[in-house]
């Protein structure tokens, strides 16, 4: 069974992806700019609630979009939001498939993976790098995700984001902790605060496996290049991975 790592924060997640927009969507548009469009479909693993997803629809406007999150309460979300949009509901395929069952079309013009790799084991990172060397023609980017934490390190107890909706203040709150080699440990808190006191709060916790583009470039045997750096603790880096016109690395 694959996991469903978003359940317990999923109603604040829309917070989190304006920020994400904010930090991702350059670098993201810089990567996406060379794609033909009518190679194939851009498959976005991990979709989440969508925000992402129009960065690309806006990026490329006559691509096809398949949009794969498997945790039923994002997905929700991403449904409303492609529904919601002519351009993106005659545009972009929902799919409910994981990273580690995503079935893909015969030919993929890019594929985009945002905060999914370091949540898979290394074998099921092997296997989706096998089958995404079977559909992505060499040259086109695989758009790559990581959690800027540099070396696998502790980094105490921190704000990532403060927000105000009506009367109530929603805080993010962040730690890390190393577990063994470059896993790590997140825990993450969200606060809903009412005239300062906190009136209901969320826990969560999961294992990420911190990863740079040389590692994956490596164990995908491909070729890897670092597209934006993070700006401030917990913010991605980008990377893209690209199969090389000879094949795979090894």
């Amino acid at each position: 069974m694959v996991a469903d790592y978003y359940t317990a924060s999923a109603e604040f997640y829309e917070m989190v992806a304006a920020r994400h927009v904010r930090t991702s969507a350059g670098p993201l548009r810089t990567a996406l700019a060379g794609v033909n469009a009518g190679t194939g479909p851009i498959v976005e693993i991990g979709a989440g609630t969508g925000s992402i997803t129009e960065v690309i629809a806006a990026a490329l406007p006559s691509a096809p979009i398949i949009a794969a999150e498997p945790s039923t309460p994002m997905r929700a979300m991403l449904t409303s939001r492609v529904f919601g949009k002519v351009d993106l509901r005659s545009r972009v395929t929902i799919s409910a498939e994981p990273a580690q069952h995503i079935r893909l079309p015969d030919r993929v013009g890019a594929v985009v993976i945002f905060g999914v790799l370091g949540h898979l084991t290394k074998d099921e990172r092997a296997a989706l790098w096998r089958k995404l060397g079977d559909h992505v023609p060499p040259g086109a980017p695989i758009i790559v995700e990581l959690m800027g934490t540099g070396s696998a390190k502790a980094i105490p107890p921190f704000r990532m984001l403060r927000e105000r909706i009506g009367e109530q203040t929603y805080e993010w709150w962040m730690q890390v902790e190393p577990v063994e080699g470059n896993i790590l440990r997140w825990e993450t808190t969200w606060k809903v605060l009412h005239d300062g006191t906190v009136v209901r709060s969320t826990h969560d916790t999961y294992l990420w496996e911190n990863l740079s583009i040389a590692d994956l470039a490596e164990e995908a045997g491909m070729t890897g290049k670092l597209i934006s750096g993070p700006g401030v603790p917990g913010a991605p880096e980008i990377g893209v991975l690209t199969i090389p016109q000879s094949g795979r690395g090894h």
